[in-house]
């Protein structure tokens, strides 16, 4: 598999402006475990991703304040439909 298949951030800024950080749209943690070997926090901002440390105080804080902008995993949200599916096809025969 190739390295860059798995989007990581390779290098991080450890200094963000205020103005960059009114503007993310959203935003992920990546570990330094697994595939990627940085810990970052990835930034969005109109399609383009900015990676920076997640030790910068500025950046804890936003993340503390901004958690509704990271993106949320469906929990069984495909099995649901589904059953819900099967049951209605059960009733027509």
């Amino acid at each position: 598999l190739f390295h860059g298949a798995f989007n990581c951030c390779t290098k991080i800024s450890e200094d963000i402006p205020k103005g960059i950080l009114r503007r993310v749209e959203r935003f992920e943690i990546q570990k330094d475990d697994g595939l990627c070997h940085l810990e970052a926090v990835i930034l969005y901002i109109e399609g383009r991703k900015f990676c920076v440390s997640p030790r910068i105080k500025r950046v804890k804080k936003w993340m503390k304040k901004n958690k509704h902008k990271t993106p949320r995993k469906r929990h069984h949200g495909r099995k649901q439909r589904r059953t819900k599916n099967l049951k209605k096809k059960e009733k027509k025969q």
